[in-house]
């Protein structure tokens, strides 16, 4: 092979690197979002007044209250929402103590 030839195959395989790697990352799995917590059930880790912390899938992320209230630590709620990485709660009154 002379030195043209090597060239185009070098070529031609990074152009298939490049495509294969843009493939992947638009199916890459993102994370958990705020947006797929919407509808989980949480506990207040740190009071709510009205924002603090909740526990959701085994992780604690900043909440506020929708309704600005105050929610007490150990308090089940809902995830109705988020604001950028601030997740929105309600009480969860389907909860039985």
């Amino acid at each position: 092979m002379n030195g043209t030839t090597i060239l185009i195959f070098l070529v031609c395989i990074s152009l298939v690197a490049a495509l294969f790697i843009a493939a992947l990352s638009r199916h890459k799995k993102g994370g958990t979002g705020e947006l797929k917590l919407i509808g989980a059930r949480a506990t207040v880790e740190k009071s709510l007044t009205p924002e603090g912390y909740i526990i959701v899938r085994g992780e604690m992320w900043p909440a506020r209250a929708r309704t600005g209230e105050t929610l007490e630590a150990g308090s089940p709620v809902i995830v109705v929402g988020a604001s950028g990485h601030l997740l929105l709660v309600e009480p969860d009154s389907t909860h039985r103590a």
